[in-house]
């Protein structure tokens, strides 16, 4: 309750099984709010907890469905094609082709923060599905979007893609994410929370959808292993990365780049130089004089260069082995760092 000047806001929560789920307000500008006015809001509030819990519980039932029959078709239990789409219809969705799988997953907190209860991260997810839900919409409501528990899916299509060019529409499809994430992360979806997104590769047929949500889900916890979290990753750009990503031990990981390296894993303001000179050779295919003009040094610095660079590492322009080798150590250390 304010006083304002000679009127009077009067607030009452709208509380149901211990959540905080709206306030009515009530504001007579000239007056205080009598007694009949408080027992009325109060009684308001009661009936629109009653009304809101309701339709929780309604939506919580639909999401179930749509979860269940989304998860279904994307674990490859759901064999029948035409069976699938007219559910799916029957669901306001479409499973229209080509299109692309999409996973997106809430980071995990901090080591600085408080960890949150159970209750609380749930409301975490039922907000960043339900943002999800609203901004996919946005782009199409025949889109599947569902909440996987500890994860929210969506299927995203081109029904009228010309399949001559894949390449073309799989950057449409990935711009749609783009900009449902822009959408997700502006409405702040899930409390505020950080989330990353990881996206499959084209699919053209039913069958292969079950694949490319293993490839999302990939793209999602690899991009996030690796960028920190509060990313997008597609699953055709992770290269070399899908590979490093499967290995557990950063010790072991740290071990073969010093290896590989020498002492060009150092953090000194030298090894980082020599091995930016080193990346830039691998990137130009040992080519010396297009290294030289992209770091705009004189063709026998390069040399030079090149000659201490084998003195650490060894032969690396005549021996291919060695140099896939060097090439992945200086990824896993870019990683690292």
């Amino acid at each position: 309750m304010m006083d304002i000047d000679a009127g009077q806001i009067l607030s009452e929560p709208v509380v149901a099984a211990g959540s905080d789920l709206a306030r009515l307000v009530a504001f007579d500008p000239n007056h205080v709010i009598d007694k009949d006015v408080r027992f009325a809001l109060r009684r308001a509030a009661t009936v629109s907890a009653l009304l809101i819990t309701q339709e929780q519980a309604l939506n919580a039932v639909e999401n179930k469905y749509r979860g269940d029959f989304l998860r279904d078709v994307l674990s490859g239990r759901a064999k029948n094609p035409e069976h699938s789409k007219e559910y799916a219809l029957g669901l306001g969705w479409q499973l229209d082709m080509p299109c692309i799988v999409v996973s997106a997953q809430l980071d995990p907190q901090s080591a600085s923060e408080q960890p949150a209860p159970t209750r609380v991260l749930r409301s975490w997810q039922a907000r960043f599905h339900l943002a999800w839900t609203q901004v996919v919409a946005r782009e199409s409501k025949s889109f599947p979007c569902a909440d996987f528990s500890d994860e929210v899916v969506a299927v995203f299509s081109l029904p009228d893609a010309d399949l001559r060019d894949p390449g073309a529409i799989a950057r449409k499809l990935q711009a749609k994410v783009e900009r449902v994430v822009n959408g997700v992360a502006g409405d702040r979806g899930g409390g505020r929370r950080m989330f990353s997104v990881g996206t499959s590769r084209l699919v053209t047929r039913f069958e292969e959808l079950p694949t490319a949500y293993q490839q999302a889900q990939r793209a999602t916890e690899v991009g996030r292993r690796f960028s920190g979290g509060n990313n997008i990753s597609h699953f055709d750009d992770l290269g070399i990365h899908r590979l490093i990503g499967l290995i557990p031990d950063h010790k072991e990981l740290s071990a073969f780049a010093r290896d590989m390296l020498g002492e060009l894993a150092d953090d000194s303001v030298n090894a980082t130089d020599m091995r930016a000179t080193l990346q830039v050779l691998l990137d130009h295919n040992l080519n010396v004089a297009e290294a030289s003009r992209e770091l705009m040094m004189h063709y026998n610095t390069m040399r030079y260069r090149i000659s201490k660079l084998e003195k650490i590492v060894g032969p690396f322009t005549t021996d291919a082995n060695l140099r896939l080798n060097v090439a992945v150590a200086l990824q896993v250390l870019k990683i690292q760092n």
